[in-house]
């Protein structure tokens, strides 16, 4: 009977959902890009607030092992001043409002990143894959798209077109990894946040607020 309960237990402590981890936007790092001004971020703790003039960067954080087995996310994010809608396939001239990049990588590349890495070494790491959640372009609602930027390590998932609006989204990150790249994700190592108005000379305002892992 011990053994039984001790089964029973261990079954339902495997099948439980993995417990959420709100991420807070305080200690964020800025990645700036050469030749262009770049976004004005407020780092405000549980939100995000964006405002970019004709600018593009990307605010973004490492996650610590204790995120690394998070599959899914939510989050809320609003715009009040939006870029116009583009062609989020051809580099240049692909200005959108928002977009949220989720970075993972297999275990030991992880651990031999470090705790901190810098944006641009995750980017360019050819065991990195990404999930770009975007909310701009011409483009329908659930549509994926080849990234002009990232080649094959990631792709982008169109969420809204551009426009205003303030919205809640809930994506299943397991799920859509598996479409894209085939198999299940290993550690979620970051995540980052851009905007981007420098091509169409535009400009945008948004927030990004209540970022919960699970």
């Amino acid at each position: 009977m011990f053994y039984r309960s001790v089964l029973a237990l261990a079954l339902s402590l495997a099948t439980m959902p993995a417990l959420a981890g709100p991420v807070s936007f305080s200690g964020w790092q800025e990645q700036k890009f050469f030749r262009t001004a770049d976004n004005d971020y407020a780092f405000r703790g549980g939100s995000l607030g964006i405002a970019s003039d004709q600018a593009v960067s990307v605010a973004y954080s490492a996650l610590g092992q204790d995120m690394w087995d998070k599959r899914a996310a939510s989050w809320n994010w609003s715009v009040s001043q939006s870029v116009p809608p583009t062609d989020l396939r051809v580099k240049g001239g692909d200005d959108r409002n928002i977009s949220l990049y989720f970075v993972f990588m297999d275990r030991a590349s992880a651990e031999r990143a470090g705790p901190n890495p810098r944006l641009r070494s995750l980017l360019g790491n050819k065991n990195a894959r990404m999930l770009v959640y975007v909310w701009g372009g011409d483009h329908s609602r659930g549509q994926v798209l080849a990234s002009p930027y990232l080649d094959t390590r990631g792709v982008t998932l169109i969420r809204r077109g551009a426009g205003t609006g303030s919205f809640s989204e809930s994506v299943d990150l397991a799920a859509d990894y598996a479409k894209v790249f085939g198999g299940a994700p290993d550690a979620l190592v970051g995540v980052a946040v851009s905007a981007d108005s420098d091509d169409t000379e535009t400009a945008i305002r948004a927030e990004v607020s209540g970022l919960v892992l699970r």
